[in-house]
């Protein structure tokens, strides 16, 4: 059951701080027995003092009113402990509710980073942004409210049927059915209120969605003048969302005063049936204050329950859009077989893979061998699927067919499905055309890879990324902040840092995806040259895959494959396929005559 109701699966989460959660449940029992304590203390009260013992007048004319101060002080006492009692379970249920959204949205984060590059091409990173923060949030708020609606609730609706019913039994059946009928209605109004505020969730996504390109292609949007577009188009969707928020508020506003009417019946009821129970000498008039007072009491709360209605129907509709995410199967499962430490090579057999969604296949049929420390440069036109076969390597995506195979032909292949996923990794970069610089120092950027590297290893990962002018022009040198994305730098000082953390991770296999398209030819060429020598004094020297259209690239490669129609169509070195294939000399605009 838990399973298909979303909010219910948050709430379960409370599972996990057993304790703390019984101790809140106990404080809010104990907050609202001593809520009707202090009411039928009350009524009590009142009767004594009408019937003239409170205040006691002796025969020598003075007042004796010990009774009524001892009402007093008790009703005092109970007030003052309700009072810390309530502070107590307000505070408590607050930090509870605060760990459950950290534990959420922890999860979330989890489940973001393990699920398959296909399923963030087809969702935004305005739809994973609206689940961990406004999604995470709503719930969070609904869960706040959870403590006073569902615990405290039922015990003021049992303990004031209760003890009307003690009073006179119709006295107290009457405001129950209200009761019942008007929770009734306020349940058949949810799913509306949940229909509503899933709109309101979609169109807050495409706003996020708008803003965060908005924030990452600033220099696009200047450079092309869309200022003035990008800001209508973000108001545009801003409007949407604000429209889709007044029809849910609309329908809220409208809708939720019909259900308290209905329970505030209830106390109409018992003011003019208790009247009579008084008349016909059936009823005290203490009892009747009592019966009034724990009526109000009931009739607030269900009011409550009206002021929270939109919550929990938020929370609904943000608890299922969140589980959707964390209930995405994870499409890359790590494996258990243990790569050998020796240099290894990488071989597809008759790759085949479909397009994100489903679709044609971008790979058909793909082959290819490159050998432990062979340099082999990947050519083809754009959209033939290389930067799709670099991502199989370290298994950011998985094939729909065939093999993608790592090791040697003396220690054997394995299949990378097959190899535990963290060690896949660690031994397996690729480094994108598009570098990502984290806002932190260099240092921190650069450690990424190699978490315990001094100084010394950090200066020599530069350098054999020919990054030592990068360094030497940074003001507080490798303690100096990069800013968002490493917005401070150009695009070949950004692509430089990116090769040198991959190279202080000390890969047994690097894919370069057009990773040394901001370098000039002579820093390229001293890049290659440095990963062709870099740990050869080992014994296990770096094998290399470059995908590149740069004939500088091409010209260092040891050989070259080109791919096309979704398959390797030749594999040879540049001069040889110069030669031999048309097509390669048309994809290098190379005139052969």
């Amino acid at each position: 059951m838990i399973e298909k109701h979303p909010l219910l699966r948050s709430l379960a989460i409370y599972r996990e701080m057993p304790w703390r959660f019984a101790l809140v449940a106990a404080l809010y029992i104990a907050v609202n027995l001593g809520l009707v304590w202090q009411q039928w203390l009350i009524g009590h009260a009142v009767n004594d003092v009408s019937a003239g013992r409170a205040v006691v007048r002796h025969a020598d004319g003075s007042l004796d009113a010990s009774l009524g101060w001892s009402w007093l002080w008790l009703m005092l006492a109970v007030a003052l402990g309700r009072g810390v009692l309530q502070y107590a379970a307000s505070v408590l249920s607050l930090v509870l509710s605060q760990e459950l959204l950290t534990r959420l949205r922890e999860r979330i984060l989890q489940q973001v980073q393990t699920l398959h590059l296909g399923y963030h091409w087809q969702h935004g990173m305005g739809e994973m942004i609206t689940r961990t923060t406004r999604d995470a949030d709503k719930v969070r708020d609904a869960l706040i409210s959870f403590w006073r609606q569902v615990v405290e609730t039922p015990l003021v609706v049992l303990a004031t049927v209760g003890l009307l019913s003690w009073y006179n039994p119709l006295l107290g059946a009457v405001p129950l059915l209200l009761t019942v009928f008007g929770l009734w209605i306020f349940v058949r109004q949810t799913d509306r209120l949940v229909s509503l505020d899933r709109a309101v969730g979609e169109a807050y996504d495409r706003v996020n969605q708008d803003l965060s390109e908005g924030i990452g292609g600033v220099r696009v949007i200047k450079s092309f003048g869309l200022e003035h577009s990008r800001i209508q188009r973000f108001a545009e969707q801003v409007g949407v969302f604000a429209e889709h928020a007044r029809q849910a508020l609309a329908y809220s506003s409208s809708r939720i005063p019909l259900p308290q009417a209905v329970v505030a019946l209830g106390h109409v009821w018992i003011l003019v049936y208790g009247a009579h129970l008084v008349a016909n000498a059936q009823l005290g008039i203490g009892e009747l204050v009592t019966s009034l007072l724990i009526a109000t009491t009931l009739v607030f709360r269900i009011e409550g329950i009206g002021r929270v209605m939109q919550t929990f129907a938020d929370a609904r509709s943000s608890a299922e859009r969140i589980w959707q995410l964390l209930d995405e199967p994870a499409a890359i499962r790590s494996g258990s077989a243990s790569l050998p430490d020796t240099p290894l090579g990488l071989k597809l057999e008759r790759v085949s893979v479909s397009a994100p969604g489903g679709g044609l296949d971008i790979l058909r049929d793909c082959s290819l061998s490159v050998q432990p420390g062979e340099i082999v440069a990947l050519v083809g036109a754009t959209g033939t699927g290389k930067s799709l076969l670099a991502s199989l390597l370290p298994r950011l995506s998985d094939v729909s067919s065939g093999r993608v195979l790592i090791g040697s032909d003396s220690a054997g292949w394995h299949d990378i499905r097959q190899v535990n996923l963290e060690q896949l990794r660690r031994r397996v970069h690729v480094v994108p055309q598009e570098s990502f610089l984290f806002s932190d120092t260099l240092a921190a950027n650069l450690r990424l890879t190699a978490p315990h590297a001094s100084d010394d290893q950090l200066r020599q990962g530069l350098r054999l990324a020919a990054a030592e002018d990068v360094l030497e022009r940074l003001p507080q040198g490798l303690a100096t902040p990069l800013g968002d994305r490493g917005v401070t730098l150009s695009g070949g000082q950004r692509q430089r840092l990116s090769l040198a953390r991959a190279l202080l991770g000390e890969p047994d296999i690097l894919c370069l995806d057009d990773a040394t398209s901001a370098l000039d030819a002579i820093s390229e060429r001293q890049v290659l040259g440095n990963i062709r020598q870099l740990r050869r004094d080992q014994g296990r020297a770096t094998t290399l895959l470059v995908i590149s259209s740069k004939l500088s690239t091409i010209l260092l490669a040891d050989r070259v494959l080109m791919l096309q129609d979704g398959k390797i169509s030749a594999s040879g070195r540049h001069e040889e396929l110069l030669t031999t294939n048309p097509d390669y000399r048309d994809l290098l605009g190379i005139d052969h005559g």
